[in-house]
């Protein structure tokens, strides 16, 4: 099975902010530009032909999911798996706000230290990776041995801490480095999973 990671559009918040869960909205010009670029994606050979639409419940990623439903793309499925890091009391500020010590703490022990009020990036990566663990079995029961393009494909509207640690995991890369990764804005990561194993087909695409 493939699955099509894709990040939101470029969210509508003053550069520097620290919005993570926060639901903020996304620039319309790009917004418009990723809509039509999933369309065109679609059916080619670099892009999702879904049998399944999962988002985050967090509007910039859930808008584009219902900006696509309809034939030939499925209604989506939300779930709150895909949603954002948390950062606790961070939410909302400019990151230059935010007490340097605390920053530095966070910084140190990133798989571990929690921002006060939000969750660790350990958690982070256990959800995301739940959420990838859920839908293999049903949008991987295709005929063994069917053609790579008939094979069952899922699109996934999220985020750049969940992407970023699905990759990691699944390249079996240590989570201490996470955030290094460049994730552009309605960039299209794909994973494939065959013969029991998840691989990294395309980053950042």
């Amino acid at each position: 099975m493939k699955v099509w990671l894709i990040r939101h559009p470029k969210p509508a918040v003053p550069e520097g902010t620290c919005y993570g869960r926060t639901d903020v909205g996304t620039d319309d010009a790009h917004f418009a530009q990723v809509v039509e670029r999933l369309r065109t994606l679609h059916g080619s050979a670099d892009g999702p032909t879904p049998l399944q639409v999962y988002t985050s419940p967090l509007s910039r990623c859930a808008r584009v999911a219902q900006a696509l439903a309809g034939a030939p793309w499925p209604e989506p499925v939300v779930d709150p798996l895909l949603a954002e890091m948390h950062f606790g009391h961070w939410e909302g500020q400019p990151w230059s706000a935010i007490p340097r010590a605390e920053i530095d703490a966070w910084r140190e022990n990133i798989r571990h230290w929690r921002p006060p009020g939000g969750e660790t990036v350990d958690e982070l990566a256990a959800r995301g990776w739940r959420f990838l663990q859920s839908i293999t079995p049903a949008a991987n029961a295709g005929p063994t041995g069917a053609p790579e393009a008939a094979r069952p494909a899922v699109a996934v509207l999220s985020h750049a801490g969940v992407i970023q640690t699905l990759i990691k995991q699944v390249r079996g890369e240590p989570l201490h480095r996470f955030g290094g990764m460049k994730l552009d804005f309605g960039s299209v990561t794909l994973l494939e999973h065959e013969g029991g194993q998840w691989r990294v087909v395309r980053e950042n695409g």
